[in-house]
């Protein structure tokens, strides 16, 4: 008797079993379809939840230097008003730069006044370390100045430095774009803002 030998069925089709390969054209347009994605992510994030900024003035110094660059969280103003405290990034009223950084002070309904050299909320004098001793002084708006609703008084921390709300009056909480949170650029500056 001769031993069975069992063969192995031959594949009618070989290639069946072999990597398929696609067409460089095909891998083109799979990347382009993957960058187009990523790109429409990126402005989506962008656009609502945090954008970069450059800081075009020295009126927050020393807290943010002149060309620091910061992330701002714009999605969180969906859910609440800026608070005293936040530093924003809001369209320059006056229209010389384009966007500005400042901190807020006051928000709406609040009566603001600056006298001996402080800022006064409603009849308290503000504590701000943030400004490091400088001296509060007058722009040309009258005080004390009572905030219209929906909007904020911002001040920068270079007081003496600052062209701010003493100037420009309160702002329109519509004109203001994200809160501020984070210095990304220069690295020797990379933290949290507070």
């Amino acid at each position: 008797m001769t031993p069975e030998v069992t063969t192995k069925p031959v594949d009618e089709n070989p290639e069946s079993t072999a990597p398929k390969t696609q067409s460089a054209g095909r891998q083109i347009a799979e990347f382009l379809v993957t960058l187009a994605i990523a790109f429409a992510v990126a402005q989506a994030v962008r656009t609502w939840v945090i954008q970069p900024f450059v800081v075009p003035t020295g009126s927050m110094l020393p807290t943010i230097q002149l060309s620091d660059q910061v992330l701002a969280n714009k999605f969180i103003l969906r859910f609440r008003p800026p608070v005293r405290g936040d530093i924003v990034v809001l369209d320059d009223p006056t229209g010389q730069v384009g966007t500005l950084i400042k901190r807020v002070i006051a928000t709406g309904g609040q009566t603001v006044d600056i006298r001996d050299g402080k800022v006064w909320i409603d009849g308290t004098a503000l504590v701000e370390p943030y400004t490091h001793g400088q001296p509060n002084e007058l722009g040309p708006l009258p005080m004390p100045y009572k905030i219209p609703a929906d909007s904020v008084w911002v001040m920068g921390d270079n007081r003496t430095q600052s062209q701010d709300s003493r100037w420009f009056g309160a702002v329109s909480l519509s004109a203001v774009h994200g809160k501020a949170f984070f210095i990304y650029w220069p690295w020797a500056r990379i933290g949290d803002l507070r």
